[in-house]
């Protein structure tokens, strides 16, 4: 297992997702950066480049849904979030090492 860092905060990460207009899962305007939930406690957030540009109904779906179970609702998330880095990769935010 690997230790457990402290998260990442970046103001620039945050703005650069809000950037992406649309949701990456449904397309819908209006964004919010969401956090992952994975590996935290209760009030923690996880660190921001573990971020999606969500719409507030996938947002909260992910977060509360209960037409998922926790399963699904980390996989929907892990997808968005993959989403989200491919958007701002392309955007020229994030760079191959």
């Amino acid at each position: 297992m690997f230790p457990r860092l402290k998260p990442y905060r970046s103001r620039t990460w945050l703005a650069n997702v809000h950037e992406i207009e649309n949701c990456v899962l449904c397309g819908k305007s209006g964004i919010q950066a969401a956090h992952s939930n994975q590996e935290r406690g209760m009030s923690q957030k996880a660190s921001d480049c573990l971020t999606a540009a969500l719409c507030p109904e996938c947002h909260g779906e992910i977060d509360n849904g209960r037409d998922m179970n926790r399963d699904e609702r980390r996989a929907r998330m892990n997808e968005a979030i993959v989403r989200t880095l491919d958007q701002l990769a392309r955007r020229g935010l994030v760079r191959a090492v």
